[in-house]
């Protein structure tokens, strides 16, 4: 197998296997508020830690992993979130509950700029569109898994159960140390020893008003993905069920449905980019975004939910594909995995605030007001990505410009 194949294939499967541990706490939500008797605000705050544990472990493992190697540090990455996944599954309150997730996100923060960063230094820069679309989709599969395992486990072994199926990653993790080599690209670079290695990674992220204004406006593009795909994916099974009726088995259909949208979109939006550019792919889908979202909310019937939920997984995580590509292309190879991870963690952590305001507005509001919140979000990232600068600046590897040429 070619580098290339393994880097993308070490990637998607570290993704899936965060992707159904995210996707655990959705379906294990009303049994977790029920067995903690806690409201759906303090619930919510479960998934909101997680993604604190994200943005921390993105700077640390993402700083270690340009350093050190991208294989190491993401075998050990692995290793940290399968760990807090399986003792989430031994929590006796919530407050284990949320320091075992904050394990857990420590671990998954730092995993994905890694993975991202691997395959873009893997791929030739005409073909990273694609290349991020076969990594971001290994999220959905792990969704689909969730779904699965959820439908048949939660009825027998409840919650606990589901969760200690997370061990099951350190194996895998074994796996990707024995096989899969350090990306020739980072192995070039720790030879050449740029004098700007010299400042702090992160001083790197901001260190011209161009690059700092270029770092913010990818950091909230990331908090309005993230927000938005937690606040559908966290809460939307438990409004199919309280709305439309819908048994857990029946809102696992509906997840299936909308991750299988979601995997048609990123595919889509991978070949979007090496096609038409960043500025054009993402303008189309952002927009499409807000429209899909709001109209969702409108949606009636099993079969409009499940039409409905695939378009909106289509256009609004379609857009998840991009984020590795977009960002590799703006940051040199000794500062990419710090970036990725800070940058996208950063998403995480704000965005992640999200599943609290979606479960207020639930409480106090209606399904209408939390969807117009969601289609809100995704006109300010339209904004944010129309006003990036992105033209034909240094090339990636000039030791004095850490943006790069963005086509």
């Amino acid at each position: 197998m070619k580098y290339r194949n393994k880097a993308v294939v070490a990637s998607v499967t570290g993704l899936t296997l965060e992707g159904m541990d995210i996707m655990f706490i959705s379906f294990a939500m009303s049994l977790i508020v029920a067995d903690f008797q806690i409201n759906l605000t303090t619930g919510g705050f479960i998934s909101s830690i997680t993604n604190i544990g994200m943005l921390i472990g993105g700077i640390i493992f993402g700083i270690l992993a340009d350093k050190f190697g991208r294989v190491r540090i993401f075998t050990y990455t692995i290793f940290l979130f399968a760990i807090g996944t399986a003792l989430t599954g031994l929590a006796t309150n919530i407050e284990q509950v949320y320091i075992f997730r904050f394990i857990a996100g420590l671990g998954a923060g730092g995993e994905y700029g890694i993975g991202m960063a691997l395959v873009a230094e893997a791929w030739p820069k005409n073909k990273q569109g694609r290349a991020s679309s076969y990594v971001s989709i290994g999220a959905q599969f792990g969704v689909i898994i969730a779904a699965v395992l959820s439908s048949v486990l939660l009825p027998i072994f409840g919650w606990r159960g589901l969760f200690l199926v997370g061990i099951i990653p350190v194996i895998f993790a074994y796996f990707v140390r024995r096989n899969l080599q350090e990306s020739p690209e980072w192995l070039a670079a720790q030879k050449q020893k740029p004098a700007i290695q010299k400042q702090g990674k992160l001083k790197q992220l901001f260190h011209s008003p161009r690059v700092a204004l270029t770092t913010i406006g990818l950091a909230v593009m990331a908090t309005v993905q993230i927000a938005g795909y937690n606040g559908l994916m966290i809460w939307l099974p438990t409004m199919l069920q309280q709305s439309q009726g819908l048994s857990v088995s029946s809102s696992a259909i509906w997840t299936i449905s909308t991750a299988v949208g979601m995997i048609t979109g990123m595919l889509t939006f991978g070949r979007f980019i090496d096609r038409f550019g960043l500025k054009v792919s993402y303008g189309i889908f952002l927009l499409a975004s807000a429209a899909a979202v709001f109209m969702y909310a409108y949606a009636t019937g099993s079969t409009g939910v499940l039409i409905g939920g695939a378009i909106v997984g289509f256009f609004s995580n379609g857009m998840f594909a991009g984020y590795g590509a977009l960002i590799s292309r703006f940051y040199r190879v000794d500062i990419r995995s710090t970036a990725t991870n800070t940058i996208f963690n950063f998403g995480r952590a704000v965005g992640g605030l999200s599943p609290i305001l979606v479960g207020f507005i639930l409480e106090h509001a209606s399904m209408s007001l939390a969807m117009t919140y969601l289609a809100a979000l995704y006109c300010i990232s339209f904004i944010v990505m129309m006003s990036l600068k992105i033209d034909r600046g240094k090339n990636i590897h000039d030791d004095e410009a850490v943006v790069s040429e963005v086509v």
